[in-house]
């Protein structure tokens, strides 16, 4: 039970507390990925956004949530079933969870549910450390969501992970992930907080030179009123938008929102209107 859990702290250095912290809630991702394997989840739903970015193609950013969508759109899907899944999985590597769904007072296409554990007692048990100086009523929380009706056009693809034990995850392709993000880049409200982390996985992508998956980044954009249906949309027009977003960003809020999640300050240096106007001439359609 403890060699699985020592075998995947073995790529973590945690120094810090708030490391030691940030590395069970990865830990528990990727045990809760298997038991959605397991239970078939990936059989209707996709895996995308930073953690799935992280996990499968070496995103160095810490990610706390689990986002998902399911490849053709379904007004009567379900979570609750997928529950004992993710429960059992985790008890089998001795980590005690328990998982509740948000129950919303709108209706919408998103359903939500948490993973809760004592973020202490899971401290404690994984590093096997006698006492630390933790709240006890600290509580590990993991959200986790599926998009019922999905944009059209995704590309998908399968990836395959060793630990807890070998599993197989659906997830968007590195195309079909770029689109979300840029997406979210230009949509996502920000209101008093601007999301850094968004502008430090857009530099990932266009570092890795993946290209964006136009027709579905489209159908996102059309979904969120950006675009109208039909209009014409081209990777200049891309372009335009994201310069327009980018002049009207606060980047040291972009920067001190990223801070907790990553290791190397120094890769904020540069961030400005310029910098980011000027890597975006590098964006290429699928």
């Amino acid at each position: 039970m403890q060699t699985i859990l020592t075998q995947m702290l073995a790529s973590y250095q945690t120094k810090t507390l708030a490391q030691k912290k940030n590395a069970v809630k990865e830990i528990v991702q990727e045990i809760a990925l298997c038991g959605l394997s397991r239970a078939g989840f990936f059989k209707h739903g996709a895996f995308y956004g930073g953690t799935a970015l992280r996990i499968f193609y070496g995103l160095d950013r810490f990610s706390e949530d689990l986002d998902f969508s399911l490849v053709s759109p379904d007004p009567d899907f379900e979570l609750k079933p997928y529950f004992k899944g993710l429960t059992t999985e985790l008890a089998a590597v001795g980590l005690k969870f328990s998982i509740e769904e948000k129950l919303k007072s709108v209706d919408s296409d998103i359903k939500s549910a948490f993973l809760k554990g004592n973020t202490k007692e899971h401290i404690i048990r994984i590093y096997h450390l006698p006492d630390i100086d933790i709240n006890p009523n600290e509580v590990i929380k993991i959200k986790f969501e599926v998009d019922t009706n999905p944009p059209a056009f995704a590309s998908f693809e399968n990836k395959y992970r060793l630990l807890p034990s070998p599993y197989q995850v659906k997830l968007y392709d590195m195309p079909s992930l770029f689109a979300g993000k840029v997406h979210a880049v230009i949509c996502r409200g920000w209101k008093n907080r601007v999301k850094g982390r968004d502008l430090y996985d857009y530099i990932f992508y266009l570092a890795h030179q993946s290209k964006i998956n136009l027709p579905h980044l489209k159908a996102r954009l059309e979904e969120s009123g950006v675009l109208k249906k039909g209009e014409t949309f081209t990777i200049e027009t891309l372009k335009t938008l994201l310069c327009e977003r980018f002049k009207a960003i606060d980047y040291e809020a972009a920067k001190e929102d990223v801070l907790p999640f990553i290791t190397d300050a120094t890769k904020l240096d540069l961030w400005g209107q310029a910098f980011f106007i000027d890597i975006s001439q590098n964006l290429v359609d699928k």
